[in-house]
């Protein structure tokens, strides 16, 4: 593996051999990452990455793109069948930019959208001052009910009525609660608004019919492909008919030039995978196994957001444990861990330190983890919690998630880093 790179490049090598150890060696429990397939990372890695593809297929740019428009072909029927879209558009690099063409489709600058406070559980790309959607639109937000830690949609509807936004946006980065999509469409509808819906964390729990679908519903869906969905990092835009046209035309030219043929490629192997049984299969004991982590780690005294989850994440508040989310990262990442720091409802602390983490289920469940696995890290997590400053404590921890690791391998066939 990779013996070209070892040769070329010790020193890059090096480092890919080093991050594999730890990927390998380490509890990844943050809710927006996943480990991909062996086909998806071989894709990445094709010679499709050489192409230049400006356009779309059979309306290229350059030549030689035969083969290039018989892949993305392929990767946009194949994201229209998964989800049951009228149209697909497979060729925004990230979220964040497939979120902004979402804007720009249907959208002038200036106007007014809802959604969701980025303290509450909302993205940068939702409407935070410092992102360009909080700089180019007029946001109102909406939030949870900081009693129950959920979405109160008859607050969002007196809102929406106040404001009269031309868009509603619905999705989350850091909310453990089916959201209702028939109820933000009635929002929408009544006050004669956009809906647009980012499904960037639950894609693969909708893939799979474990997380109801806001396609049937929403003008605009987006979503990335590299959290649940467990593709390649990239993201997609799924839209009705009637706004296919626009929504191209604003990805190139109006965002993007030559698309990453690779990752689209890459793309299309994982929605063939999301296809499958054993995909749905993966993502009802993802829902599982982070019921069983929250169950857990309630059970232990750690305060849950809304007190429990309904799809791959949580939202844990560590105000009663008289510790930041800054500090909970750092010292769970000493002890293999991987969590990320996170602002709870009504956080008095700066998003750079925090009151709450973040914890997810989706990449343990691809190590193949279960319930059992679930409950043991639950403890290991209070354990290094309830004994921050114990170094003791720490080893002994390292100790069991290696174990923990050595049961439940990431890509056995792959060399290790001497």
């Amino acid at each position: 593996m990779l013996e070209n790179l070892k040769k070329t490049d010790p020193e890059i090598y090096e480092v890919v051999m080093k991050e594999l150890n730890r990927q390998r060696n380490n509890l990844e429990m943050i809710a927006s990452e996943n480990f991909v397939s062996e086909a998806v990372l071989e894709t990445a890695g094709t010679v499709m990455t050489n192409k230049y593809a400006e356009g779309y297929p059979n309306k290229r740019y350059y030549g030689g793109n035969q083969f290039i428009d018989i892949s993305e072909d392929i990767a946009r029927e194949r994201a229209k069948q998964l989800f049951g879209a009228e149209h697909a558009n497979v060729q925004p690099n990230a979220g964040s930019p497939a979120n902004m063409a979402a804007y720009f489709s249907l959208l002038n600058p200036g106007d007014k959208i809802l959604g969701m406070s980025l303290a509450h559980g909302g993205h940068l790309t939702h409407g935070s001052p410092v992102n360009f959607s909080g700089k180019l639109f007029n946001i109102v937000a909406y939030g949870v009910n900081e009693d129950t830690g959920r979405i109160d949609y008859d607050v969002v509807r007196d809102i929406a009525r106040r404001e009269k936004p031309n868009l509603v946006l619905a999705g989350a980065t850091a909310y453990s609660r089916i959201i209702d999509f028939n109820e933000f469409k009635n929002i929408a509808d009544e006050i004669g608004a956009y809906f647009m819906v980012d499904m960037a964390h639950i894609a693969g729990l909708v893939a799979a019919d474990v997380h109801p679908s806001p396609v049937p519903y929403a003008d605009i869906v987006t979503t990335t492909t590299h959290k649940t969905l467990r593709g390649p990092r990239g993201a997609i835009i799924l839209c009705k008919k009637e706004h296919a046209e626009k929504v191209d035309k604003t990805v190139f030219p109006g965002l993007q030039g030559g698309p990453l043929e690779h990752i689209i490629a890459a793309k299309a192997v994982c929605f063939k995978e999301a296809m499958t049984e054993e995909f749905r299969e993966y993502a009802r004991q993802i829902v599982r196994n982070s019921r069983a982590l929250a169950d857990e780690l309630m059970a232990l005294g750690v305060d849950i957001v809304s007190g429990g989850t309904d799809n791959h994440l949580m939202l844990v508040n560590l105000t009663n444990k008289n510790i930041t989310g800054k500090e909970a990262q750092h010292t769970l990442e000493e002890a293999l861990i991987t969590v990320n720091k996170n602002m709870v409802p009504g956080d008095t602390r700066s998003p750079f330190v925090t009151s709450g983490i973040r914890v997810g289920t989706a990449a343990l469940t691809t190590r193949g983890m279960k319930e059992e696995e679930m409950r043991t890290i639950a403890g290991l997590i209070v354990k290094v919690l309830d004994n921050i400053n114990d170094e003791a404590v720490k080893d002994d921890v390292r100790d069991d998630v290696l174990e923990l690791c050595r049961q439940n391998p990431l890509y056995p066939k792959m060399i290790s880093c001497l």
